[in-house]
């Protein structure tokens, strides 16, 4: 007779490809490793999570290998204030981000009567302890949901977990653009302060008043690793996944084509294709790592493009990279 195995109470079965925000085990990092200064502009270093700084501090953006023990993780990334800001005026703010298409978050319904409720989870280390916020908003940032947790110890992984009830109004976008913001703040003035717990209509917000201001000491540094947003009121944990499924999700929105490309000399003319890995969320922005033969560089729609110069020249390019970020 055959036998079936009974999983215990509380353990069912628990679904892939879950997790909608993409490299939340910071494993990839196409940009490269080393650390980069933030300023006010959204830079990148790990794939898919962005960093901004419009204060009057400065601080830095690295992957990391400090990781929380027995989780599985290998990498985290690491931020570390390298210019304190002691007074945050009202118009500055500071956060670590991820922007989540909108034909992946469509499935929450957001927007609509049947909206569904998300879960965040992740793992956290800081020097500085006190509340931060984590902030969820719609592509216009006039509809979000501000939500507080606390740092207890210093120097130490703490996993957070946060439930917020899906938004049924506002406009949520189901496109290739923006379907859902996720703000890590890490500092934030009057202006852009909105009170924790509830959907609201501030334009911008990044964090309440409760906000602990992190940079308001040289080299306070904060890790994070294992980011997941899933659907429902329960955390489950972390959906480690295996790093070249990974790296095709981060390829939609930033690739390194890591090879040499080498042009055809036609009579006055040269050219040449090249075709991404991966399909790209919308038309790229090219650049290469080197151009000795000052090609000019045209992407053609969403797969690949081609280089081109109005004369014969067989310099060779490398490393083309395409950005569609959202």
């Amino acid at each position: 007779m055959a036998l079936t195995k009974l999983r215990p109470a509380g353990q069912g079965f628990v679904n892939g490809n879950r997790n909608l925000v993409i490299n939340g085990a910071m494993q990839v990092a196409q940009r490269g490793t080393s650390a980069v200064t933030i300023a006010d502009a959204a830079q990148y270093r790990v794939d898919r999570f962005n960093a901004y700084d419009n204060t009057s501090g400065a601080f830095t953006y690295e992957q990391s290998t400090t990781t929380p023990s027995g989780e599985g993780f290998i990498n985290s990334t690491k931020l570390t204030v390298t210019s304190a800001d002691t007074s945050i005026a009202a118009g500055e703010y500071a956060y670590y981000a991820q922007y989540i298409e909108g034909t992946n978050f469509s499935q929450c319904d957001f927007g609509n009567s049947g909206a569904k409720s998300v879960t965040l989870s992740f793992f956290v280390r800081s020097s500085a302890t006190g509340t931060y916020c984590v902030t969820l908003a719609n592509s216009a940032s006039n509809r979000s949901f501000v939500s507080e947790y606390t740092i207890s110890s210093a120097n130490t992984w703490e996993k957070k977990t946060i439930t917020v009830a899906g938004d049924t109004t506002g406009t949520w976008l189901t496109t290739t653009g923006i379907g859902l913001k996720v703000f890590f703040c890490l500092a934030v003035g009057s202006t852009y302060q909105q009170s924790a717990g509830s959907w609201g209509t501030t334009s911008f917000a990044f964090g309440s008043s409760n906000q602990t201001n992190w940079l308001g000491t040289n080299g306070n540094t904060l890790y994070i690793t294992g980011v997941q947003l899933e659907i429902g009121d329960v955390a489950t944990p972390f959906e480690h996944e295996d790093i070249a499924t990974t790296l095709r999700k981060c390829k939609r929105y930033y690739e390194l084509l890591d090879t040499t490309i080498y042009p055809l000399n036609y009579s006055t003319v040269s050219l040449a294709n090249f075709f991404w890995t991966e399909q790209k969320r919308a038309q790229p922005t090219l650049t290469v790592d080197t151009n000795n033969g000052g090609f000019n560089l045209y992407p053609e729609q969403t797969s690949g493009g081609y280089i081109y110069k109005s004369s014969a020249n067989s310099t060779a390019i490398l490393n083309m990279r395409g950005n569609s970020e959202l």
